[in-house]
C-alpha cells in the first residue's frame, strides 16, 4: 500500500485508525474503496449491536442513530469518489500500464 492510498484512507476513516490493520485489509482486498467500506460497515455494525437510544429519565439520553446515519451516508458517498489506486477512465489514446498483482490460488 503506497502513501497516497494510506492518506486517502486516513482522510476517509480518521487519522487514529491502525495503519497495520489498513495494510492487512488492503493486501486482502486490493482496493482502497473496499477497505474503507469494510471499516465503515464494521463501525455501523458495532453501533447497531447495542441499543441505539438509551434514556435515563431526568439524568441523560444517549442517541447513536445520527451516528449510524452519518456512517451510512459516508459509505454511500464512497461509491462516487475516485480513489488513488484506481486507474483513470479517461481515454487519451495513450498506452497505459496496469500493475498486476499475484493472487492466492484456491
Amino acid at each position: 500500500m503506497n502513501n497516497d492510498v494510506l492518506h486517502w484512507l486516513q482522510a476517509q476513516l480518521g487519522p487514529d485508525i491502525d495503519v497495520a490493520d489498513l495494510a492487512a485489509r488492503y493486501e486482502r482486498l486490493y482496493s482502497a474503496r473496499a477497505v474503507a467500506v469494510e471499516v465503515l460497515h464494521e463501525r455501523i455494525a458495532a453501533l447497531v449491536a447495542e441499543p441505539l437510544k438509551v434514556t435515563i429519565n431526568g439524568v441523560a439520553t444517549i442517541d447513536n442513530s445520527a451516528n449510524v446515519t452519518a456512517l451510512e451516508r459516508r459509505a454511500a458517498r464512497l461509491a462516487d469518489e475516485p480513489t488513488p489506486d484506481e486507474t483513470s477512465t479517461v481515454d487519451d489514446g495513450l498506452l497505459t500500464a496496469v500493475p498486476l498483482r499475484a493472487r492466492d490460488r484456491r
